[in-house]
């Protein structure tokens, strides 16, 4: 019996991850930041006052900048969260970013 196969190819991109973040830091602990192509992007932070910060946690936020803005602004409306989000492991940020890339 002989079947015709389809393949698909598409281009695979690499999504960022954790460990491709620049932090910076300050008196109020490290921070990153990056915006993706699709303008969304993602705030990273670990300090005193960040939400697990102390027990050496990170915390995110989701950003949206679209290329007539300035600065991004915390989005707020997004199907992956509506505040910021603690007590995140660097594997756990990882996902994040990847669920923000893929919106």
């Amino acid at each position: 019996m002989k079947t015709n196969c389809l393949f698909l190819l598409t281009e695979t991109k690499k999504m960022k991850e954790f460990k491709d973040l620049e932090f910076e830091q300050d008196d109020m602990g490290e921070h990153a930041g990056e915006i993706f192509p699709n303008n969304y992007g993602i705030s990273v932070i670990r300090g005193p006052y960040s939400y697990g910060g102390k027990e050496g946690l990170y915390e995110i936020a989701v950003l949206r900048m679209t290329p007539e803005m300035k600065y991004s602004e915390i989005c707020y409306n997004t199907p992956i969260t509506n505040n910021v989000v603690g007590n995140l492991t660097p594997d756990d940020v990882t996902e994040y970013m990847k669920q923000i890339q893929e919106l």
